[in-house]
């Protein structure tokens, strides 16, 4: 929440707006070059975990980036 609601404010400073369509959590394995997308945020729901990876295999195709929905 932290994180959506300062990025909402600095995009209404620019006349923009945006809604949060979920959350989770991210486990950054650096030395092993592993990321895993998991869980959900108790505000916000369970994001589309699918996108979330695609997304961050685009930014860093030399990680093992996984997903699943289950875990806080």
């Amino acid at each position: 929440a932290d994180i959506y609601e300062r990025t909402a404010q600095e995009l209404a400073q620019q006349g923009l707006g945006c809604e949060c369509l979920g959350g989770g959590r991210l486990s950054h394995r650096p030395d092993e070059r592993k990321i895993h997308v998991y869980g959900y945020s108790v505000g916000f729901g369970r994001a589309d975990h699918s996108v979330t990876t695609e997304k961050l295999k685009a930014k860093y195709p030399d990680y093992e980036i996984t997903w699943a929905d289950e875990g806080y």
